[in-house]
């Protein structure tokens, strides 16, 4: 995974659009592809057509996702949508805009409660409860795992060893990531990465939730 292990960062602040460019930058690889755009203002990728679906988060910016039938959806910084397979789907923006897009595959487990077209928001669809971590397979596989964690607070998940490479999106709040030894300040709207194997843990001194993207794949 291109992100460099151990060190809060912003998808948003790092991948500020190029006036009039489009942008993209492949993170990593393999069957659930993850890619960040930076769109600028006035810009616009056309309407493709793929045989996947794209989980789109949107970090920064409004970004309009349009297909055929007049279909067409408004996301701004927070939404998300699961794009449909096998019809015309593209995005513009009028602002500007950063997302990150996941490749899903149809043959990947999907939780129902994400329906293919409908812009939802990740922070809203695990509630907090007292005293607990709530958690939410979004979609799996047996190489990919995109979760959610909602964390009361005063809870923490003690150190532990990540199997593959994670992706940190922190939704709400303000928690603590250990990592190898060292304390992590996180809010909502910044990222973390954890190597294969690296040790972690994560606190919640007030409520937390935030999104986990595991890759099994090298």
């Amino acid at each position: 995974m291109e992100e460099k292990a151990g060190e809060v960062f912003s998808i948003a602040k790092d991948n500020m659009p190029v006036p009039g460019c489009t942008i993209s930058k492949e993170v990593h690889g393999g069957e659930n592809g993850i890619i960040y755009f930076s769109l600028a203002k006035n810009t616009d990728i056309s309407a493709e057509i793929f045989p996947y679906h794209k989980l789109l988060i949107v970090a920064e910016g409004s970004l309009e996702v349009y297909g055929t039938n007049g279909y067409r959806k408004v996301l701004h910084a927070g939404d998300s949508v699961l794009t449909s397979t096998d019809i015309p789907i593209g995005m513009k923006t009028d602002t500007g805009a950063v997302y990150t897009e996941i490749e899903i595959r149809r043959s990947d487990i999907m939780n129902e409660a994400i329906k293919a077209g409908e812009v939802f928001r990740l922070a809203e669809i695990v509630p907090y409860q007292d005293g607990k971590i709530v958690n939410m397979d979004v979609v799996h596989n047996d190489k990919m795992k995109f979760v959610i964690m909602a964390f009361a607070a005063g809870t923490e998940l003690s150190e532990h060893a990540a199997p593959g490479e994670a992706l940190i999106f922190v939704l709400d709040g303000e928690g603590v990531i250990g990592y190898e030894g060292k304390e992590h300040p996180i809010k909502a709207g910044e990222n973390f990465r954890f190597a294969k194997a690296g040790i972690h843990s994560v606190k919640a001194a007030k409520r937390f939730k935030m999104a986990l993207l595991l890759t099994l794949e090298s």
